[in-house]
């Protein structure tokens, strides 16, 4: 006996099969065309996929060909120009002939460039391949708002949509059974006896037993014939229970310095860290709750909308943005009940005096409830006072506490990427990423 074992990826569809083992072949190119697509997108065109390009010399397949081998002797029929031992002079100019090279001709034809397109998806899959949340935990939920239904077997009461009607059925076929099987029992031994006397001879015959026995059997029928065929105590419904849906849930908090010194390239770049964190956590959450911080002199709670786009100017004082974000997690992200990630963006640019107090707030409030907090600085000289300040956390909170600077845009993703792979996922000394 043969066993054909199907081993491709999706054997139901054979385009499909096709499509993934072509991209696991080029999965070098399409990885390095997604993180170049990251680096020029807007922040708003982020969910969309994306045209590939890959070059014609990395698509040509091997080819085996068949050639007559040895040496071989042809004598081509009207050559009147070159006899055997003859030099064959170069085409003047260099030649020029080759592809893609050389001068402009009015022949040939050329060959463009493969391309395809991947879906959102895959193009997410494609940023966050090899990428891992630290931490990541699954909390239990307190206040559910997601249920779903399922069967948990049957009840004597409940609506009619409800009805079983097969286990109804069943339930007045037994209690039938059950209550006249004796009277059936006894019916049959009537009837037998009766036919018993009936088949003897007419002299023989005694009437009066048989006269008996008539009245017997019918008093019995009438019985049976009493039992209904179907009661009340015969229904069955199935029972259905709502119960919560498992999930996990997480806030991420998204710190970001509107000072003065902040330009608006500086807040570009911020923002674009910000949302491949949060599509990161898409992937990795079903429910996601996200708290934007402004903060200069002083911090508060905004909206999406003036977090991205509102200006403000004034001096810097980061520990009002640490200390609202803490009273944030004390009122309404219990640690219990929610994974807790925080992102914060900055020139580095703080009150001398000031950042002493944001490594306090951070290792002594902040950092023991959540899972994870990353600083960006934003800047292309040297690192600001705030950087030294929070060097010193990283020794204490190695895996929940990550800092790395990025100059230009081109950076974001590769920071991202270092931030967050795998194998430092769980690495107790890893900290800084750049």
């Amino acid at each position: 006996m043969s066993y054909f074992i199907d081993r491709r990826l999706n054997g139901k569809n054979k385009s499909m099969v096709n499509r993934q083992r072509f991209m696991h072949r080029y999965k070098k190119h399409i990885k390095e065309a997604v993180s170049n697509a990251v680096n020029h997108r807007s922040i708003t065109d982020m969910e969309r996929g994306e045209n590939i390009s890959i070059p014609n010399r990395d698509t040509h397949e091997p080819v085996i060909s068949h050639t007559n081998g040895g040496k071989q002797h042809r004598v081509y029929p009207g050559n009147k120009e070159f006899s055997t031992g003859d030099e064959i002079a170069k085409p003047p100019g260099g030649g020029g002939g080759g592809s893609g090279k050389g001068d402009a001709s009015n022949q040939g034809e050329g060959e463009d460039e493969f391309s395809f397109y991947i879906t959102k998806d895959e193009f997410l899959n494609y940023i966050f391949d090899d990428l891992e949340l630290p931490n990541m935990m699954r909390k239990t939920l307190s206040d559910q708002d997601e249920f779903a239904t399922r069967h948990a077997g049957y009840v004597t009461e409940g609506t009619a949509n409800n009805l079983s009607i097969i286990r109804s059925m069943r339930n007045a076929h037994a209690r039938r059974i059950a209550m006249s099987a004796g009277k059936r029992k006894k019916l049959k031994e009537l009837k037998d006896e009766y036919q018993q006397l009936e088949q003897q001879p007419d002299g023989h015959q005694n009437q009066q037993r048989l006269a008996e026995l008539q009245g017997l059997i019918e008093d019995l029928q009438a019985r049976l014939k009493k039992v209904p065929f179907l009661d009340t105590l015969d229904l069955r419904y199935r029972n259905q229970v709502r119960y919560p849906v498992p999930s996990s849930k997480a806030v991420m908090f998204c710190l970001m310095d509107v000072s003065g010194s902040m330009t608006q390239d500086i807040k570009e770049i911020a923002k674009r860290f910000y949302i491949l964190l949060y599509l990161f956590l898409q992937k990795n959450y079903d429910k996601i709750e996200l708290v934007f911080i402004r903060h200069h002199t002083s911090a508060k709670e905004v909206t999406e909308e003036e977090f991205f786009y509102s200006r403000e100017t004034g001096g810097t004082i980061v520990s009002s943005a640490l200390k609202l974000m803490h009273e944030i997690m004390q009122d309404r992200y219990s640690p219990n009940e929610w994974n807790i990630y925080a992102a914060q963006a900055s020139d580095g640019d703080n009150w001398d005096d000031d950042s002493p107090q944001c490594a306090q707030l951070l290792t002594e409030k902040i950092l023991p409830q959540v899972q994870y907090f990353s600083y960006i600085e934003i800047t292309p000289h040297n690192h600001q006072a705030l950087w030294e300040a929070y060097t010193r956390i990283t020794e204490a909170y190695p895996r929940q506490f990550t800092m790395a600077q990025i100059r230009t845009a081109g950076d974001i993703y590769p920071v991202f990427r270092d931030l967050f792979a795998k194998e430092n996922a769980n690495n107790p000394t890893f900290g800084e990423a750049v």
